[in-house]
């Protein structure tokens, strides 16, 4: 039983690891190119993990900022469309077009 759960968390290490080289920005990643990082992870499952958040993985900040990096500036995401029930002018239209269909 022991042994099973150890292979499961070696995979879910294996895994997270993975995806996480995967989902990091080129620029981000530190000391080799992130293919190599991808190599050594998929190579050497365990070392090439711990290897990877030790050595390579970006370092954070508190705010999850990048350590010693360019700061980039706050950007608000922009205004999710509106739908037609949302727009007074569309509204407007519509009932001008049903007066003038009537």
């Amino acid at each position: 039983m022991a042994g099973v759960l150890f292979t499961l968390a070696v995979l879910a290490f294996w895994l997270y690891s993975l995806f996480d080289v995967i989902t990091t920005p080129e620029d981000e990643v530190r000391n080799v190119p992130k293919t190599l990082w991808v190599l050594v992870i998929i190579l050497v499952p365990v070392v090439g993990g711990l290897l990877w958040f030790l050595l390579g993985r970006p370092a954070r900040g508190g705010a999850g900022e990048p350590m010693g990096g360019p700061q980039r500036p706050f950007q608000p995401r922009p205004a999710p469309p509106k739908g037609p029930e949302d727009d007074p002018e569309f509204l407007r239209n519509l009932d001008r077009r049903m007066r003038d269909e009537e």
